[in-house]
């Protein structure tokens, strides 16, 4: 019995108040004072710790507070370069094995006497799309005369509907292979877009132009620009080697430099831009990446 009496003498003055006070030195008179209890004393500990650790939780992911602790910029660069390797790996991958099937498809139909397919894979993203050539019909033809000849809707004829823009988003040519990693964000300060593409892959002209620029810097690596007709401006930048020089006339398609290597660990992507009338515009709206 002693011992509930003690139990039970000891929860309630963990509940039962003390009165703390402030006096005044000079004349012992009581100046503040407030009432407490360990309980009182606990609940405001808990209370403190917990709103303490909603703050730091709504920093952490409302706020780029992370940002500045040592090193963690460091690994999440390493997360988002071995992200894009593994990537371009992949892709790699697909690519091999899309050509070993064409390549065991048409040995099996020209064993069985049989003309074979020609497929042609687009390099647009990790998702491949094959086409089959097959004998135009008579449709196709028709339409095909009205593209080409002098009518209404000639791509050839410089009126009807056939518009400028839309014939250079055809013509223009992919300047690499790979995956867009970036877009074009003029709210972003981005004035064109970010290819991942494996290192050294050959980077071609997008079309015939005269190269205006051509060097070397410690940001950018050797960077190219080309004018084309039109008003028309591409920007090649992060290439490990250029192969033109200023003033040089470059054919569409005509291999200008080479996409930056690996160097300890880390490559630099592609950036290529594209400029018309003195303004950036998407690369995307004039070339099928």
């Amino acid at each position: 019995m002693k011992f509930l009496e003690t139990i039970r003498d000891r929860w309630r003055s963990f509940f039962r108040k003390r009165r703390f006070n402030m006096l005044n030195a000079t004349d012992n008179s009581e100046e503040w004072h407030i009432h407490l209890s360990p309980a009182s004393i606990l609940a405001g500990f808990v209370s403190f710790a917990l709103l303490l650790f909603i703050l730091l939780l709504s920093l952490i992911a409302y706020t780029p507070v992370l940002e500045f602790l040592p090193g963690y910029r460091t690994q999440a660069g390493r997360s988002h370069e071995n992200l894009v390797q593994n990537i371009i790996r992949i892709d790699s991958m697909e690519r091999v094995l899309n050509s070993m099937m064409t390549y065991n498809e048409n040995i099996a139909m020209i064993l069985d006497g049989k003309m074979p397919v020609v497929r042609t894979f687009i390099s647009s993203d990790s998702l491949r799309t094959s086409k089959v050539l097959v004998m135009p019909s008579a449709a196709d033809s028709a339409l095909r005369i009205q593209m080409e000849g002098d009518g209404p809707y000639s791509l050839a004829g410089g009126g009807g509907l056939a518009s400028k823009p839309a014939r250079r988003s055809i013509e223009l040519t992919t300047p690499i292979d790979g995956i867009i990693t970036d877009r074009y964000d003029l709210k972003e300060g981005r004035f064109g877009v970010k290819v991942a593409a494996a290192a050294a892959d050959p980077v071609t002209a997008i079309d015939e132009g005269t190269v205006v620029i051509s060097r070397w810097t410690p940001e950018t690596g050797h960077i190219i620009e080309i004018q084309h007709t039109n008003s028309l401006l591409s920007i090649y930048r992060h290439l490990s080697q250029s192969l033109v020089t200023k003033g040089q006339r470059i054919r569409s398609g005509e291999v200008i430099g080479y996409n930056s290597e690996m160097v300890d660990g880390e490559v630099q992507l592609f950036e290529f831009e594209l400029w018309n009338n003195g303004k950036p515009v998407d690369p995307e709206g004039y070339i099928l990446f």
